[in-house]
């Protein structure tokens, strides 16, 4: 069974930590992981900086273009995590954007992921219908999850039909605005993760865009099964360093 899935089965709800690979330092990466993993974190997104980002505020903007200066590529990403499955054993995900996986290979980048022992993917510019019809053969061939992004506007219809492509979590964006640009949840976010709860789908949902604190992880999993983490934690690597991990977390659950 996928790694996802078996931690989707626990009964604890799950903290999801994004972070930019090879920022702060280009070989950071590995350390940041592991560091994460020890601190109790139950799943990663290594997030594959590309230089034209659609979803990511400025935190995040900021630390995939230092890490493109450090010299971080998607090969050199793969060289890096290539021996992680040494280390760690919970469920890691790449984030990034479709270009970068094109250019690759879209055949070649899965089969790197799969060797590697990454357990999905998640690319917020591919469409659905596209995955659906071009690249889910390709990413069940190499046990890949693929996990799709859910708004305040998407349409019932189609959050019905990403769910029955789906077959991991539901990435569920808190509200139609980019990443790092809420500091809390009023009543309409909390409205539309009743309403997304009650709509009973097969895949949990997992929350992220504006989770920050314990404050926010806690509002957020009272509705689904985890939230993420990824503009505050990418604050404190700038402010405080990676030596900090331990502490940022202990703050939060």
């Amino acid at each position: 069974m996928n790694r996802i899935n078996q931690k989707l089965q626990e009964t604890k709800k799950i903290l999801s930590i994004y972070f930019s690979a090879g920022y702060p330092n280009l070989n950071d990466t590995v350390k940041i992981i592991q560091d994460l993993e020890k601190n109790g974190v139950d799943m990663i997104e290594i997030g594959l900086p590309f230089s034209d980002p659609l979803a990511d505020g400025p935190t995040i903007q900021e630390s995939s273009t230092q890490a493109l200066h450090n010299g971080m590529t998607t090969q050199v990403l793969f060289d890096q995590i290539k021996d992680i499955r040494k280390t760690v054993s919970i469920p890691l995900v790449i984030m990034g954007y479709f270009n970068p996986m094109l250019q690759y290979g879209i055949e070649a980048f899965c089969q790197k992921c799969s060797e590697i022992g990454i357990d999905g993917l998640i690319i917020p510019d591919l469409p659905v219908d596209v995955y659906a019809e071009e690249y889910k053969a390709t990413f069940e061939k190499y046990g890949l999850k693929n996990i799709f992004l859910i708004t305040p506007q998407t349409s019932d219809e189609r959050i019905r039909f990403i769910d029955s492509v789906s077959d991991g979590f539901i990435y569920m964006v808190s509200s139609a605005s980019v990443t790092g640009s809420q500091s809390g949840f009023g009543s309409i976010q909390e409205n539309y993760f009743k309403r997304i709860a009650d709509m009973k789908l097969k895949n949990p949902q997992i929350i992220g865009f504006g989770i920050s604190n314990k404050e926010t992880f806690n509002q957020a999993t009272q509705f689904a099964k985890g939230a993420i983490i990824g503009s505050a934690f990418i604050k404190n690597l700038t402010d405080n360093g990676v030596e900090s991990i331990g502490e940022f977390l202990k703050a939060i659950r």
